[in-house]
């Protein structure tokens, strides 16, 4: 069992990331840090959880720590970052140059040049720019991120549809109220409501998804070529963020040969990694946040409502934004790490 650590456990991803690892074949939660208000205080008093389940025994009178190298155990080589992207940018270089290796979920670099952003089952294989990044910094640790939990949603189903030549993608969003955190939207501000503007959101998705689906030639990662636009918005669900893409393809796609590229779309050799990892739905009002979201275990994305356009292809997707978008995706990557010996 590899002994890892949680940035920012006490926090609607950091309790995620509880959940998931605390049961986890590989890993052993070995450190929680927090801010210096929770630091000294059991888990239990310090996270106000919010899941559904229990607190798991095994950290629940664990001890918080500050979020600083000298508070985390040397034998513990692999940090899981939930951090805010503000705390994150000032703390996470300074844990991979102390020697920790770094899945995060915070937003910082995600597009610097030398930080791999990987979903496994799409580009597992930018991990190698870890060997640049480790050469250029000289750092002994690493730092690797996963992308927003938008992203996340479209990418894997663009990926399949990469082979007919993918030249632009347009998605508009309806995103649940969960990833905002726990303090994020009011209930005044949601309810009997939808909030058309994510501060950030929409650069994300046009950004993060081009370098996720660009090429690593093993010593840079360029960007795909296609033109992306978002429009993000803010609805009353609780968990799911469900997606309308239009993707315009150089050849002619079906409906057919869409779902197929979709549905046979490879699961990674990963314990997190579902299968199949694109659940693919004919149903034209499907999917649906609150009967979708936990497929795969919460790590699945569905897809459906393909429809033929003059362009391309019209689709629906939707993933867990907290599970498949966040936490799970953060282990999926350390998951990741350990197979490719970067721990």
């Amino acid at each position: 069992m590899v002994r890892v650590g949680i940035l920012g456990a006490t926090g609607a991803v950091g309790q995620r990331l509880v959940q998931l690892l605390d049961p986890h074949p590989e890993f052993e939660i070995a450190a929680l840090t927090a801010s210096a208000d929770s630091a000294g205080k059991s888990y239990r008093e310090a996270a106000k959880w919010g899941l559904d389940v229990p607190v798991p025994d095994s950290v629940a009178d664990a001890t918080v720590v500050e979020t600083d190298a000298e508070a985390i155990p040397d034998d513990v080589p692999l940090l899981f970052s939930s951090l805010p992207s503000s705390v994150g940018a000032a703390v996470e270089p300074d844990l991979a140059e102390a020697g920790y290796v770094v899945s995060s979920n915070s937003s910082n670099a995600r597009m610097a040049e030398d930080v791999p952003l990987v979903i496994p089952e799409v580009n597992a294989d930018h991990v190698g720019l870890i060997e640049v990044q480790r050469d250029e910094r000289g750092w002994d640790g690493a730092l690797l991120k996963n992308p927003n939990c938008s992203t996340i949603t479209m990418v894997p189903p663009l990926a399949a549809l990469d082979s007919f030549g993918l030249e632009r993608v347009t998605v508009s969003t309806l995103q649940a109220v969960s990833g905002a955190g726990y303090s994020g939207v009011t209930s005044m501000q949601i309810i009997d409501n939808a909030l058309p503007h994510i501060g950030g959101e929409e650069e994300k998705m046009e950004t993060e998804s081009r370098k996720l689906l660009g090429e690593f030639d093993g010593a840079a990662v360029a960007l795909h070529d296609a033109e992306v636009s978002a429009s993000c918005n803010r609805v009353a669900t609780l968990d799911g963020h469900l997606e309308n893409v239009w993707a315009d393809t150089r050849e002619e796609v079906t409906t057919d040969a869409a779902a197929e590229a979709m549905a046979s779309f490879p699961s990674a050799d990963l314990p997190s990694s579902p299968d199949p990892l694109i659940e693919v739905f004919e149903d034209p009002d499907r999917p649906q946040p609150r009967l979708d979201r936990m497929r795969g275990d919460g790590m699945a994305v569905s897809a459906g409502g393909l429809q033929e356009t003059p362009h391309g292809l019209q689709f629906n997707c939707l993933a867990h934004n907290t599970l498949r978008g966040a936490a799970g995706a953060s282990v999926l990557n350390g998951e990741l790490l350990l197979r490719e010996g970067y721990l």
